[in-house]
């Protein structure tokens, strides 16, 4: 890594947690960053999920009160299920040849893209469905943990978009209180990229200089950054963010399948 490729990787980086604090996207510009600093699509993805994985962490500090109230049986089958599928997930990664990954990058940056551009009407549909608090049922319980699994498979092997998709599988348990599942959801987000940070490292698939320089900046974005960030319309945000997805998309697909 070369001293303009750190400062590349550390302006972006802040970047990133400035949008992650306000509007979400942050992997639209670190993930490419990586790959446009010569690191493989592979390991620029594992890279990625390090760097941005502790600002995870710091956001779940805002839900405490949340997470707390709980039901612990939930937290126990969902923590659980998260844990494993994000391991299957990342270990799905690793085990990946650099080819079919970039062959399958493309309609993971579509379908996290678009996730993030219907945000809002797919979190207000969810949010009109849950007016239920009914018990469900055992075979009903078991299609929620199946889709939890799929969604931590999906988490630990590229992971853009979990947010909404965990928030969809908690409306399908029958939760309203949207704060309650942002909660539930943040936690459930951690837990499946911790796993594929340590399956990462474990399996020595880190660039830690680079993941280190986008730490620090993701970190000083996420907190300096977002103040300034904050007095910008969200919806200039949003549109950035989903020009920047939907071209990025554009590129990986010509790269995968017409070059």
């Amino acid at each position: 890594m070369t001293f303009l490729q750190m400062i590349f990787l550390f302006l972006t980086a802040v970047i990133a947690g400035t949008l992650n604090s306000v509007a979400g996207g942050g992997s639209f510009f670190t993930f490419p960053a990586l790959a446009a600093t010569g690191v493989p699509t592979i390991l620029a993805n594992t890279t990625n999920t390090v760097a941005l994985w502790p600002g995870s962490v710091a956001s779940m500090g805002a839900y405490r009160r949340e997470i707390a109230a709980q039901k612990r049986s939930t937290l126990i089958l969902m923590v659980t299920t998260s844990l494993i599928g994000g391991v299957f997930g990342a270990l799905l990664l690793i085990k990946s040849s650099p080819k079919a990954f970039d062959l399958v990058l493309p309609f993971l940056l579509l379908i996290a893209t678009l996730l993030f551009t219907f945000n809002a009407p797919i979190t207000t549909y969810i949010r009109s469905r849950t007016t239920h608090k009914g018990k469900l049922s055992i075979q009903a319980l078991v299609g929620v943990v199946c889709i939890q699994l799929i969604i931590a498979i999906y988490g630990g092997y590229f992971g853009g978009g979990i947010g909404i998709l965990i928030l969809a599988t908690l409306a399908i348990m029958g939760m309203e209180d949207i704060h309650f599942m942002n909660g539930l959801k943040t936690l459930l987000a951690s837990c499946i990229n911790g796993v594929g940070v340590i399956t990462f490292i474990l399996a020595k698939d880190v660039l830690w200089p680079q993941a280190i320089v986008m730490i620090v900046g993701a970190i000083i974005g996420g907190y300096g950054g977002a103040y300034y960030a904050r007095k910008i319309k969200q919806r200039w945000i949003r549109l950035f963010v989903m020009i920047v997805g939907f071209s990025l998309t554009m590129i990986f697909f010509v790269k995968a399948y017409l070059l």
